[in-house]
């Protein structure tokens, strides 16, 4: 492979797959009311909050991490200005203690938040406004949880960035299954190992401990209790588990990717279970780990960071992807299970962040071994059946186009009953 485009795959591995406390999307607000707060340069009287509809959809059901099981976009702002730590971006609350949250709720209490919805904006969307002391300052985020776009002080520009991409992708998308396969067999490892290895332990950590623990609807240690420990239920139970820890609230980091660590979940945990079943060894784990990132990474760039398309799916087809690898599968069976998987469950829908997060996971999980062992068969869904196109890159282009546009409408009537605007 051509060492500037493998330098492109593994800077967009860096980019992607970092660590985060939480939701990321009540930490995104978090990180923008601290990164306010930070620049005013003194304690707010107010923070005033403006946030897309996504944002306020994936926030509504999620416990704040180390909010000691609080939920909302109040909750995540106001810890954000009273104990964040901005320069820790994604871990923004990782030094929240009990007197911060008192405070926040006595602040909350006492009329210090605002939040508005704003319309035709990016889906990913947040404005943070404070003031105090005579002074005023604000910071906007849009499209990836940690970008920042635009700070203001006593309503002067001070930083401003106009590159709005996702993540640190290239301007020109090179990535293709074919290209993520060549890398991932041709890469030396150490140049990506410190990466995929923090991945692997952050997230089989939070997963244990969502096994162990009263998270959520305890989707994980159900799966394991009532249908065994075959590498299938494994596969999906852990990365379930690592859900209902962290949809609960759990205050351990995971490893994201597309901005998601349920999707950073999805798609590593599953490979470790099948990887120790098959015995392929580290080596082989950590190059189909590759795959997996960059098959998620690929599928989500047509789609955009947030809409009505659940990102267990895509990050479930890179699973099953990497699952195929480990097994020996060419590249074309490679290709036919991401189709498989996409052709099966594409039609799950994000109706924001909460406890059914974990079951959707092992739902895409599921869709995705049922279309490993189909590829590996020789067997799958052939062109001209639905959304199923005549090659695994148009296929991809098409579910993304049916992600991005064709659910638009879906996503505004999922808030519409989320905030019970619609009556039944």
């Amino acid at each position: 492979m051509d060492m500037q485009l493998e330098q492109e795959y593994i800077d967009i591995l860096s980019g992607e797959l970092v660590p985060a406390l939480g939701c990321t999307e009540p930490i995104a607000i978090a990180y923008a009311a601290a990164k306010a707060r930070q620049v005013l340069g003194c304690f707010p009287e107010k923070i005033e909050l403006c946030c897309s509809g996504n944002i306020i959809k994936n926030v509504k059901g999620v416990m704040v991490p180390n909010s000691g099981g609080r939920r909302g976009v109040d909750v995540a702002a106001v810890l954000g200005v009273v104990g964040g730590d901005a320069d820790r971006e994604l871990e923004v609350l990782e030094g929240i203690k009990p007197e911060h949250i008192e405070k926040a709720e006595q602040l909350i209490a006492g009329g210090f938040f605002e939040c508005r919805l704003q319309e035709n904006v990016e889906n990913l969307y947040i404005v943070a406004s404070v003031r105090g002391g005579g002074h005023s300052a604000s910071v906007t985020i849009v499209n990836r949880h940690t970008l920042i776009t635009e700070i203001k002080k006593d309503g002067e520009v001070v930083y401003e960035n106009k590159i709005r991409t996702k993540s640190s992708q290239p301007a020109s998308w090179d990535l293709s299954i074919a290209k993520i396969v060549e890398f991932a067999d041709t890469v030396e490892l150490d140049r990506v190992m410190p990466i995929l290895k923090r991945q692997t332990e952050m997230n089989s950590a939070i997963a244990k401990a969502g096994l162990e623990g009263s998270y959520g609807a305890q989707i994980g240690r159900t799966m394991l209790e009532a249908f065994g420990d075959d590498v299938r239920t494994r596969a999906q139970a852990m990365a379930a588990a690592g859900s209902d820890a962290r949809m609960g609230g759990c205050s351990m980091p995971v490893v994201i990717n597309s901005g998601s660590g349920n999707q950073g979940m999805t798609v590593s945990l599953p490979v470790v279970e099948y990887a120790r079943e098959l015995g392929v060894g580290e080596e082989k784990m950590y190059r189909a780990l590759l795959i997996s990132n960059l098959v998620s990474i690929h599928l989500k760039h047509f789609i955009g960071s947030l809409s009505a398309f659940c990102g267990a799916v895509t990050a479930g087809a890179g699973a099953g992807a990497a699952i195929t690898y480990m097994a020996g599968g060419s590249l074309e069976q490679i290709g036919h299970t991401i189709v498989n998987t996409l052709a099966n469950v594409g039609g799950i829908v994000c109706d924001g962040a909460k406890s059914s997060c974990a079951a959707k996971i092992a739902s895409a999980v599921n869709a995705a071994i049922l279309a490993h062992t189909l590829s590996m068969r020789g067997l799958g869904f052939q062109p001209g059946e639905g959304i199923v196109q005549g090659d695994v890159e148009s296929t991809i282009k098409s579910v993304g186009y049916v992600g991005r546009v064709g659910m638009k409408t879906t996503d505004i009537e999922i808030l519409n009953i989320m905030m019970d605007h619609v009556k039944f």
